[in-house]
């Protein structure tokens, strides 16, 4: 780990005063691809408004390689923690809790490249990380005070990544059938699945009402108090 990286890890376990003395709540939203916690997330975040929660998303930080030709990147296993460049995440998120405004990557996932423009993601009272590994990097969960983890079966998640990736990312039916079979599934099962023991709350199911709103009327409080 970079020592400028740790010395702020260790300046937000001591406490070290942000945002007016109070440390945001972090928020870690994790399970399999295609489990609804992106809609989730993303109702958190209209729900208590999007000056109040600054979103994450750890697939935002897929490892930029342009190295690699095109087809070499198309065989890149993209559901193994080793495609994230989880370390960046910890330092923007560490910024974050420290005050610090950040430029959040882009990633490109038709080219498979990380894009030229970023994202502009000012300090807020809430910061939520969402992604099918954030459970798994201990890194992550240290800073994080509420897990959750949204679990769902795996014919619906699969249904759900099918639609996904032809819609919103340009791919074919093939090229997404023969990635869940040689990667997605067996990563599921070997990181993404056993990473739900970490979670402090489980979401059945993808979006449920009930679980949803337990954890919205959570935030809230959090912001109330903020």
């Amino acid at each position: 780990m970079p020592p400028d990286l740790q010395q702020k890890l260790d300046a937000i376990a001591a406490g070290w005063p942000r945002q007016g003395g109070v440390k945001p709540f972090v928020l870690g939203m994790a399970g399999g691809s295609g489990s609804g916690k992106t809609t989730i997330a993303a109702s958190v975040v209209e729900q208590i408004g999007p000056d109040r929660v600054a979103l994450i998303p750890h697939d935002a930080y897929y490892r930029h390689r342009p190295d690699l030709t095109y087809e070499q990147r198309v065989k890149v296993n993209y559901d193994h923690p080793d495609s994230l460049e989880t370390h960046l995440m910890v330092q923007d998120v560490s910024d974050l809790l420290l005050g610090v405004t950040i430029q959040r990557p882009v990633y490109d996932f038709a080219n498979h490249l990380r894009a030229e423009e970023t994202v502009t993601i000012e300090p807020r009272p809430v910061v939520m990380l969402e992604g099918i590994l954030v459970l798994v990097e201990k890194e992550l969960r240290d800073l994080m005070d509420l897990k959750i983890y949204v679990d769902t079966d795996a014919d619906l998640r699969l249904m759900r990544r099918v639609e996904r990736d032809v819609t919103e990312r340009g791919r074919t039916l093939e090229s997404v059938f023969a990635q869940y079979e040689t990667t997605v599934r067996p990563m599921h099962l070997q990181f993404v699945e056993p990473s739900k023991r970490h979670a402090d709350i489980l979401i059945p199911e993808g979006y449920n009402l009930g679980a949803v709103g337990t954890v919205i009327s959570m935030i809230r409080d959090v912001v109330r108090r903020a």
